[in-house]
């Protein structure tokens, strides 16, 4: 039986900064549609890590950051406590592993 739904989901100014960068990307390479895809990702993912805030895996080397990978592209990390998910960043999965969150 899942659990009692975590009550929110707080974004860093890291996180929002990078789907910042993401959202550009995606309009200058393609069109809304991908943008729009990205935000059903999005709210996709917190539905699910509200229910199930341990379904996703530890960071290598981390005992309190997971990473959701939603998509080829695109990676979320985030902790959580018993009342709060806090995402510290999105990345696309292309990028450097050496600049994902540490913890």
């Amino acid at each position: 039986m899942p659990e009692k739904a975590t009550s929110r989901i707080v974004y860093s100014e890291r996180s929002l900064a990078n789907a910042e960068e993401i959202k550009q990307y995606l309009l200058y390479k393609f069109t809304q549609k991908e943008v729009d895809n990205l935000y059903k990702m999005l709210a996709a993912f917190e539905s699910v890590v509200k229910t199930f805030p341990q379904l996703y895996p530890l960071v290598l080397n981390s005992k309190k950051i997971h990473r959701a990978v939603l998509s080829k592209q695109l990676s979320v990390f985030y902790t959580y406590s018993k009342d709060t998910i806090s995402i510290a960043a999105m990345l696309d999965n292309r990028m450097d592993n050496a600049k994902w969150p540490k913890g």
